[in-house]
């Protein structure tokens, strides 16, 4: 509302279609186009008719993705959107006189003709070899001006260049029609010979005005206007009669407006200076000496061409004021106390809040430092003031006896490296989170207590969630060793701060690294709990074999020992040569028994007188 420079509508897109604005236009009065298909159509009441014909209504909004969407001012809300034209920044839209029509250009290098009714594309073509920045429709609606570092004029029903201009040794950032009718009236009118048109380049301190003649033969800009700055918004008045001068205002990056009022009629050589300079200043009177100058962010000519719309101050509050342009001046010095402005509008607006009347017993919080809740003070009563006076010669006490008079163990006090509770928990947190101290951080997030962690998530402030979310991410992607740490932090912030984040229209981009994280271990989680299964299966049968085989070598060594007993003096290095001389000594035993039988035999035979020694040797060689 340009009336009280109050906010009257704010358009926020929701998350899906939170691509940045680059261009907006206008849909003309009168007219619109019907809402598309897809919705519940309704009957219009008459009232709502009459109203929508009076005022503007529709404004096509160009995307940095390419898109285009239709917002209705009147419902406050999106009508349609239009996709599939450009693959890329949309540099400028352009309303046709027909309503249903709509022109965009693009850094695709092409322009688009849309049908607003359908919501598709009518026509796309080639504009330019780089890309198209800027669009300006002739006054009759059968032309249509096309810049990128050329200006080329284009027939609207052959889609043909119809005339070349060039001139800008940059990207146009500006195209504007200045007359309506030619100046030579004698000749008849074919819609836009004799018309005369602006054009501004970026990082041009020039404006060029061009003039479109019935031959081919010049090329160059007929005249230019010089302003002290790159010209980043530009409104103009356009001469209707012969006679009538063209009136021309230029706001500039450095936030001066410059106004030129010319009547075009022809070939101009020197650029032509502003007619008046116009610049916002603070007064110098208060604590700041020197006045600052404020910058002019846009201007517009009013109705009667005679009083010019400025807006200045910053582009979140902006501040629109009504000037009157009848003075003879070349630099005119406007001196306005922005901060005065801006607290008046405060205090307007703040008029409708209710202050509640609080208790001296109830603790307030307010806004304070983050991570900290500072309490309101309720001035003192006089009690405390006669407490704190001392009476003369009385001594002061320690304040070791403060605190035992309080009954609070000074020893506990003393300790230090005691482990902090919550509060100071997630004071800390949100220290290491501002000051990115790793060693803060580290001491925090490594407890393992999830009592601990709950009431820390639970304390912070709102505003350190996201850092502490990015702070966890980052964690889990540089170390996955901490990860079963890491987990219980997320467990409880996504438990306890759900709905504050389910606010955040940039959500999905801020946890997309997150999620991403979570779905790659969670597609590994598979395979790795199969490769588990297998592991623990041929770790249990090599345990099972080994066990199997100690079982064994127990029984054997138990042999030995028991077998060993007979034969000491012979170290046993080797069980097969133990078991030999086992063996022996068992032949041994029973030699001796055959031995004794022998000689019985043999003391029969000497009787019988068959004497032999061959028994005996036989032994021997035993």
């Amino acid at each position: 509302e340009t009336a009280n420079s109050r906010l009257q509508h704010e358009y926020v897109p929701s998350a899906h279609l939170s691509a940045a604005c680059t261009c907006l236009a206008w849909a003309p009065p009168g007219g619109r186009p019907p809402p598309s298909k897809d919705g519940p159509q309704r009957k219009k009441r008459k009232s709502e008719v009459a109203e929508v014909d009076k005022q503007l209504d529709i404004l096509a909004i160009g995307t940095a993705v390419g898109s285009i969407l239709l917002y209705s001012t009147v419902k406050g809300e999106l009508q349609s959107k239009l996709d599939g034209g450009h693959d890329s920044r949309v540099n400028c839209v352009r309303w046709h006189q027909d309503n249903c029509c709509l022109y965009s250009c693009s850094e695709d290098k092409h322009i688009v003709e849309w049908n607003t009714q359908t919501c598709k594309v009518k026509c796309k073509w080639k504009g330019d070899n780089g890309s198209v920045t800027s669009l300006c429709i002739s006054p009759d609606g059968k032309m249509l001006l096309s810049a990128g570092r050329t200006i080329k004029l284009w027939d609207l029903e052959t889609k043909e260049v119809y005339r070349h201009f060039t001139g800008h040794a940059t990207s146009v950032s500006s195209l504007m029609f200045t007359t309506v009718k030619p100046v030579n009236e004698n000749k008849p009118f074919d819609g836009i010979t004799g018309l005369y048109f602006l054009s501004g380049a970026i990082h041009d301190r020039l404006l060029s005005v061009w003039y479109i003649r019935s031959d081919r033969k010049e090329k160059n800009a007929v005249m230019a206007f010089t302003v002290t700055d790159e010209p980043t918004f530009i409104d103009l008045t356009i001469s209707e009669v012969k006679e009538e001068p063209v009136k021309l205002a230029v706001v500039c990056r450095d936030g001066q407006v410059h106004l030129f009022e010319h009547i075009l009629n022809g070939y101009c050589k020197k650029p032509l200076t502003s007619n008046c300079t116009i610049q916002i200043a603070t007064p110098g009177n208060d604590e700041d000496s020197t006045p600052k100058p404020v910058p002019i962010l846009a201007a517009a000519f009013c109705t009667d061409k005679q009083s010019l719309l400025l807006v200045y101050g910053n582009t979140l509050q902006p501040i629109i004021e009504k000037v009157s342009l009848n003075t003879t001046e070349s630099h005119v010095c406007l001196i306005r106390d922005i901060q005065k402005v801006l607290s008046l509008k405060t205090d307007v607006a703040l008029t409708k809040v209710k202050t509640p009347v609080a208790n001296s017993d109830t603790k307030i919080l307010v806004p304070g430092i983050p991570g900290h809740s500072t309490t309101v003070k309720t001035p003192s009563s006089g009690k405390e003031k006669k407490k704190n006076k001392r009476k003369p010669g009385e001594i002061e006490e320690s304040i070791e006896e403060r605190l035992g008079a309080l009954d609070i163990d000074v020893s506990k006090v003393k300790t230090p490296g005691g482990l902090p509770q919550a509060d100071s928990f997630a004071v800390l947190l949100v220290q290491g989170l501002e000051s990115n101290d790793a060693e803060i951080l580290n001491r925090v997030l490594n407890t393992k207590k999830e009592t601990l962690i709950k009431n820390t998530v639970a304390r912070m402030p709102i505003h350190a969630v996201i850092p502490l979310l990015h702070e966890l991410t980052k964690r889990l992607q540089g170390n996955p060793y901490s990860a079963s740490l890491m987990v219980r932090w997320l467990k409880s912030v996504f438990s306890l701060h759900a709905s504050y984040l389910s606010t955040l229209p940039d959500l999905i981009p801020q946890l997309g690294m997150l999620y991403q994280l979570m779905e790659s271990r969670v597609k590994t989680l598979q395979k790795l709990s199969r490769l588990h299964g297998r592991l623990f299966i041929i770790a249990s049968q090599v345990a099972a074999s080994e066990a199997g085989e100690d079982v064994t070598e127990v029984n054997q060594t138990a042999k030995l020992v028991y077998e060993d007993e007979s034969s000491e003096e012979e170290g046993s290095d080797d069980e097969m040569i133990a078991d030999k001389e086992s063996d022996e000594n068992w032949d041994e035993d029973e030699e001796k028994e055959e031995q004794s039988d022998e000689q019985e035999m043999a003391v029969e035979k000497e009787i019988n007188g068959d004497s032999d020694g061959e028994p005996e040797n036989e032994s021997e060689e035993e």
